[in-house]
């Protein structure tokens, strides 16, 4: 094992395995912290936890566990997987979790890059910038979870840990390696516990990536992940083909559940309910009877056409940012908690009634629908959009599209259709 991976939702966790695999590092998906007699033959473990927005100390005690799990393994390079808008509240959890697992391995000094240029997301002077505008005012500021309203990681970082955090700007990365390595050990020696990498271009990925490759612990995005697995691997493009086979997407019966309120998503569902079978989640319901208003959803979907030949129904409970805010007020969390629910009963059902397709977007529902079709773990398929690959049960009959809220292209959903639904459809015309 080459790299074991500790991620805190379930988007997230795809989103770092599907560059592994693309960068030709054989990976498993594993839900939850396995159990110890499971054997798993892969060079990159990836563990997928909930752990985002709980309570501090279970993000803690579950992140512990799963570094318990990986060292017993033999692994000796552990990756702490947030997103790359660094998703958090001011309290964690990101910094309680790094805090821990630092202390855990007995080490002083630790990374925070969560850059992925290819999505947007760059870092300069210790600033998250997402598609050329500060963090904040991104329509992250929405967030109904973690509303980022902070663009410095530095400020982000040590509000939230135990330690002073510095930054090795864009300019050191440029000279190279060296000057990375020497940057990280001058601020060790000033007692520094954290330390932001700029990171603009996949080329700075790779210098920091090589820079970092052999400490114990790394945190960051998935972009990061991507520059170790390049260092540590030569990428071969077969080899990245052969990794990506056996989570290739099954032909079967679809669904697109669509949870994130993000502004992608947003685009995203518009422009798929224009030519599919689509129906809103009302929030006030699912509070009402979760379970109820769950089995009514499922049976909507189940009697939609579900040929080769159609495009999968759609559930969404996606809102602009002012309705957002309106439900926000409202309700508060309960709001959020019970769509949640609410998806988990209807990815239950559905399964039981024979679909194995399932589209979701948002990593809270990704969660929700995980948890609900009672997976241990995913084999790794191809991308279909950049963080966001095909993964494969490996103990079911199912192919699950785990998205982030703002990834994927505007025509994301069309994507993930059968080719057969997509045949006479006009895409200029989506």
């Amino acid at each position: 094992m080459l790299l074991g991976v500790i991620a805190d939702d379930f988007t997230g966790a795809t989103d770092i395995a599907g560059f592994l695999v693309a960068n030709g590092m054989a990976t498993t998906q594993l839900i939850g912290v396995p159990a110890d007699d499971i054997e798993v033959d892969a060079e990159a473990i990836v563990i997928s936890l909930k752990s985002r927005s709980c309570p501090a100390d279970e993000a803690i005690a579950e992140s512990l566990q799963a570094l318990e799990w990986l060292r017993a393994k033999g692994c000796k390079r552990i990756f702490q997987k947030y997103c790359s808008t660094f998703d958090s509240s001011k309290e964690g959890n990101i910094g309680p979790v790094a805090d821990a697992l630092l202390d855990a391995l007995d080490d002083s000094l630790t990374v925070v890059c969560p850059a992925l240029p290819i999505n947007g997301r760059t870092i300069y002077n210790g600033y998250l910038f997402v598609n050329g505008v500060l963090l904040e005012e991104s329509g992250m500021r929405n967030h109904p979870i973690t509303p980022m309203t902070d663009s410095s990681l530095m400020r982000l970082m040590e509000a939230q840990s135990a330690g002073r955090c510095g930054v090795v700007p864009a300019e050191i990365i440029d000279e190279g390696v060296k000057a990375v390595k020497a940057a990280l050990e001058a601020a060790r020696a000033e007692g520094k516990r954290y330390v932001v990498l700029d990171s603009i271009t996949d080329t700075h990925l790779d210098i920091v990536g090589e820079a970092v490759m052999d400490m114990p612990l790394v945190t960051g995005g998935s972009g990061l992940g991507a520059g170790i697995a390049r260092a540590l691997k030569q990428p071969d493009l077969a080899d990245a083909e052969d990794a990506a086979k056996a989570g290739a997407a099954q032909p079967g019966r679809g669904v697109v559940l669509a949870g994130s309120c993000s502004t992608m998503t947003n685009r995203q569902v518009a422009l798929y309910k224009a030519k599919a079978p689509s129906r809103a989640v009302e929030p006030e319901r699912c509070m009402a009877n979760a379970e109820g208003y769950g089995k009514e959803l499922a049976a909507w979907v189940l009697d939609q056409p579900s040929g080769p030949d159609s495009l999968s129904p759609m559930l969404h409970a996606t809102a602009d940012p002012e309705t957002l805010q309106t439900i926000q007020k409202k309700y508060g969390a309960k709001a959020s908690n019970a769509i949640e629910q609410t998806f988990a009963v209807v990815s239950g059902i559905l399964a039981e009634q024979g679909t194995t397709r399932f589209v979701v977007a948002g990593g809270e529902t990704s969660g929700a629908a995980v948890k609900a079709l009672a997976l241990s773990g995913f084999a790794i398929g191809p991308q279909i959009a950049p963080g966001v690959p095909w993964v494969r049960a490996i103990d079911k009959p199912y192919s699950l599209a785990l998205k982030s809220g703002n990834f994927g292209a505007e025509t994301f959903f069309f994507d993930c259709q059968m080719p057969e639904a997509l045949a006479g459809l006009n895409l200029a015309d989506k």
